[in-house]
């Protein structure tokens, strides 16, 4: 007889979620994330969080509101999303130290923060505004789209009017422009002036006076005898 496949006890089937009690998409922190993920997972979907702070979040999470590292982000309900959150808005609240957070001594506040999702994004915004308005030289480069961080711009991150990087097709058309109208393969000479004699061929005017010097000399001496 074939044996029958073993089903899971209760108590095994009570840790997992059924498939149809998760939720596919989970908003948390203003991003949609994959309701399939667990926690930690989760948590590294969000901006703001890296991976060593979705540890710390997480283990967090546990201590104080039961919510397992490895539990599917999408079979929590309402309420264990909403503690979640307030782990990740406020996580020095719950014990996190001052050297994992990203917003250290707020130039507003002057207090400890930490921002993630939307709202980092748009105190990011402020701050690059906040640079612009005040004329400093971080905000001279973002107004005109240039690198604040010291990186080089001759061969990347170039953003006006390329220099000595002219290509053939553009010399040559620069060439013709330069070149007189009616000028051409088959086009004839400007005609000289016309007081001008045309030199004979082969001959070095330079050497004439040259090679009649001695011959006068010889002429003199001939007449003194």
């Amino acid at each position: 007889m074939a044996q029958q496949p073993k089903q899971n006890s209760p108590k095994a089937q009570e840790g997992k979620p059924k498939a149809s009690e998760a939720i596919n998409i989970v908003r948390i922190s203003g991003r949609d994330i994959n309701g399939k993920y667990d926690v930690v997972a989760a948590l590294r979907h969000i901006k703001g969080i890296s991976h060593s702070l979705a540890n710390a979040l997480a283990i967090l999470a546990e201590k104080n509101f039961g919510i397992a590292p490895t539990t599917i982000i999408g079979s929590l309900e309402e309420d264990k999303l909403e503690q979640l959150e307030s782990v990740i808005k406020e996580p020095g609240k719950f014990g996190v130290p001052a050297y994992m957070l990203n917003r250290r001594e707020d130039t507003d506040t002057g207090a400890e923060m930490h921002l993630a999702g939307t709202d980092l994004s748009v105190k990011i915004r402020q701050d690059m505004d906040a640079s612009i308005k005040l004329q400093s030289w971080i905000g001279y480069r973002r107004q005109y789209g240039q690198r604040v961080r010291g990186q080089h711009t001759r061969s990347t991150g170039r953003t006006g009017e390329t220099v000595g990087v002219t290509k053939k097709k553009l010399q040559e058309a620069e060439k013709a422009s330069r070149k007189p109208s009616g000028g051409g393969p088959g086009a004839t000479a400007a005609p000289k002036e016309e007081g001008a004699a045309a030199p004979a061929a082969g001959a070095a005017p330079a050497a004439q006076p040259a090679a009649a010097a001695p011959q006068a000399k010889q002429a003199k001496e001939e007449k003194k005898k």
